[in-house]
């Protein structure tokens, strides 16, 4: 056969191989755009997300107060005077009726109303928990016991709303929760200056609330740090010390093979199915405390063993073999080796799978449901045996409220999650520079 005859030179100026050409390019231009689509499409959604969530977190941060002259008659503290023992005022203070003095001073601030029915429409301008900040007031401060006090209290969620601008007074009395009336009272507020927003910082200090405007997410903080803690502490060393065996020490055969194969079935579980483990095990099985984070910490530490043992054997194995050879040259056993010299530099790697897998942890909510945390917790969590929710769990009990104040503040409890997944992430990015090694 005739090489050269048969090698013809391409002739670039060929009709067919010009259109092939350009057919090339074409679909290359295509694929550009369709990517390019795609990352607009998906950067627009962010933002419309997060702007939403931000728009309206943020506005959950902050809560309508009215200024009221209170006056502390000592007529409601048993008639105490200034030299009664503390024993004597501690009783006064714990058994006076806040919620008159508040009446009282609302119908004091507008002597014209008298109609009883506009007499609770008035009263209802404050918010029911006003009454507890009212007694802790008076308990900080008993000398102010028969005086009267400028307060700040905090205002319902309906006039909140209205304040807000979420309530729209324009529309007709019967499309709206605040009445004629009430729109009058506030009118007249806003020009005594007795109304104002003002940033709502118990949003950070109190427990859960049937009241939107009362509600705090310490409770839910706390929980998900006694969970989480009780995860780490479980998951991390049982996770480690698994990876190091199967990636170091263990035999190569259909048994270990096996054992491999379900870790890395068992990453990809719904996370429903570990609560529905957790419900059967813990609480079933050893009667546990429901709803303790005890119990969530050790749910979650199970969903969360896969990931931390799949991710610390990809560290180990990306140690590179010459380490190894090195150590065993220099006649160290196989676990001086192990512990000596593979696992410090596998290190970064195996703490950055572990936070993500913490973060995973942090945001998963149906296996907390199935052990009860999402039950209606107020006091704030002392331990890991306490009653407690989760944050996840908590913005799903309050994105399923009617009240629309819950809208705000469910947005808000968002905020914090997102911003403790962020700072897990960024954790986990500074230690894998910080302590990444070039091979």
């Amino acid at each position: 056969m005739n090489i050269d005859r048969d090698l013809k030179p391409t002739d670039w100026t060929d009709p067919k191989i010009v259109a092939r050409i350009k057919s090339r390019y074409n679909k290359e231009r295509r694929f550009k755009i369709y990517g390019f689509s795609a990352m607009a499409a998906a950067s627009i959604f962010l933002f419309v997300l997060i702007g939403t969530i931000g728009a309206n977190g943020i506005s959950g941060l902050f809560q309508t107060y009215i200024k009221l002259d209170v006056t502390f008659e000592q007529s409601r503290f048993n008639n105490i005077s200034q030299s009664a023992s503390n024993e004597e005022i501690t009783s006064a203070v714990q058994t006076a009726s806040y919620r008159t003095l508040l009446r009282n001073a609302v119908y004091a601030k507008f002597p014209d109303v008298k109609n009883r029915r506009d007499k609770r429409r008035l009263a209802a301008l404050i918010s029911p928990g006003a009454r507890t900040k009212l007694k802790e007031y008076v308990q900080d401060n008993p000398s102010v016991i028969g005086t009267t006090q400028t307060l700040w209290l905090l205002a319902s969620d309906d006039i909140d709303q209205l304040q807000k601008g979420a309530i729209d007074a324009a529309k007709p009395e019967s499309d709206r929760r605040v009445k004629d009336i009430e729109l009058t009272w506030v009118a007249q507020l806003e020009k005594e200056k007795a109304i104002q927003i003002q940033f709502h910082k118990d949003f950070f200090t109190n427990g859960d609330s049937r009241d939107p405007e009362n509600v705090g997410i310490l409770g839910a903080v706390m929980g998900t740090i006694f969970t989480l803690t009780v995860t780490l502490l479980l998951a991390f060393p049982v996770g480690l010390f698994a990876a190091i065996y199967l990636e170091e020490f263990a035999p190569q055969n259909k048994f270990t093979d096996f054992i491999e194969i379900n870790i890395n079935n068992l990453a990809a579980v719904p996370s429903i199915v570990f609560g529905l483990l957790g419900l059967a095990v813990f609480l079933g099985t050893f009667n546990l405390p429901r709803s303790a984070p005890l119990v969530g910490g050790l749910t979650l530490a199970l969903m969360t063993l896969p990931t931390i043992i799949i991710s610390s054997r990809a560290a180990i194995k990306a140690v590179p073999p010459s380490i190894r050879d090195a150590a065993f040259g220099l006649g160290a056993s196989r676990a001086q080796v192990v512990f000596h010299h593979v696992v410090p530099l596998a290190m970064p790697g195996i703490l950055t799978g572990t936070i993500i897998g913490m973060a995973q942890a942090l945001g998963e909510t149906a296996p907390l449901l199935m052990i009860g945390m999402v039950a209606f917790i107020v006091d704030i969590p002392g331990s890991a045996m306490d009653a407690a929710t989760a944050l996840p769990v908590q913005v799903f009990i309050w994105a399923n409220s009617p009240e629309r104040l819950f809208i705000e503040k469910t947005s808000a409890a968002i905020l914090i999650l997102l911003l403790f997944l962020i700072s897990m992430n960024a954790v986990a990015i500074w230690l894998r520079n910080k302590f990444e090694k070039q091979w």
